[in-house]
């Protein structure tokens, strides 16, 4: 297993927090959802470090980085990636998104498609108006007032004795829930948490819709990962994308929900270095 390391730049004079694993081997670049962090990773990371450089940054707005009152649309966060990924030296990479990070990973290859080698989706926004109810519920007017309330002291102090006390008996993904819930209760991450809902989302669901733009992924490897008990964004969104791209791989975790990276980090590390490293040999791919 690789270490998994934290560092830190500043990109525009902006602080961007990013953990890092491995030395040698391709680039593989990690990009957390809404409201999360790129400590999620890290058991996937551990793994892909044998084989790979990987990076996953706390994106603008959450975590550790930067909570500057600016942009959080995708396009914004697909620029601070490409950006960071320039500061550090990188030129063309692997991208793997969560959730919103599935979103900012496809604006990245529509952006940038000179930039990316292979995509991989996990759990992924943009595919679909469908979403839950309370990330809706998030954009409404008078959200600025009522999340402070609900996201109080009591839920961050939950949210550490679960971490703490009870993860050995709470699902990975409800303690990420919760813990990333927990974090609104800081004033500039709870403002970047609403601009940054706001831009993709509204009260009927997504706004922000990239199936027009799936043709553009035909000549791009593209894997889809879902977790079949997804609360948040249906499954039925990564079937989906198998039916529009042929060329398509679509895995479906049965015993995961909206995180697959916590629920079964091994199997979804396993996963992409078997994708991955086939796509580099085309001995191993399966013949026609």
């Amino acid at each position: 297993m690789a270490t998994v390391r934290v560092d830190e730049r500043s990109v525009h004079g902006n602080l961007v927090r990013y953990a890092h694993a491995g030395t040698t081997g391709p680039v593989v670049v990690l990009i957390h959802g809404m409201a999360s962090r790129a400590a999620q990773w890290e058991r996937v990371m551990s793994t892909l470090g044998d084989h790979y450089q990987v990076i996953a940054p706390d994106l603008l707005g959450h975590g550790l980085s930067a909570k500057p009152r600016g942009d959080y649309s995708l396009g914004a966060q697909a620029c601070g990636i490409r950006d960071l990924l320039a500061a550090l030296g990188h030129d063309k990479v692997s991208l793997v998104g969560h959730s919103l990070g599935g979103g900012i990973a496809m604006q990245f290859a529509y952006q940038f498609p000179e930039r990316i080698e292979c995509l991989a989706l996990v759990s992924a926004g943009g595919l679909g108006p469908e979403v839950s109810g309370f990330l809706r519920a998030a954009t409404l007017p008078g959200s600025e007032i009522v999340l402070p309330i609900i996201a109080g002291s009591w839920v961050r102090a939950a949210a550490r004795a679960i971490d703490r006390v009870l993860a050995p008996v709470v699902p990975a993904g409800m303690r990420a829930a919760l813990v990333g819930f927990g974090s609104l209760g800081d004033g500039p991450t709870r403002d970047a948490f609403i601009h940054t809902a706001r831009s993709v989302i509204d009260v009927r669901g997504q706004r922000v819709d990239g199936r027009d733009r799936l043709y553009l992924a035909a000549d791009l490897p593209l894997l889809v990962v879902w977790g079949a008990k997804d609360a948040i964004i249906p499954v039925q969104h990564g079937l989906a994308v198998g039916e529009a791209v042929p060329t398509a791989r679509v895995e479906v975790f049965a015993q995961s929900g909206h995180f697959p990276h916590l629920t079964e980090p091994a199997r979804l590390a396993a996963l992409l270095h078997e994708w991955m490293s086939s796509l580099r040999d085309p001995a191993s791919q399966p013949v026609a």
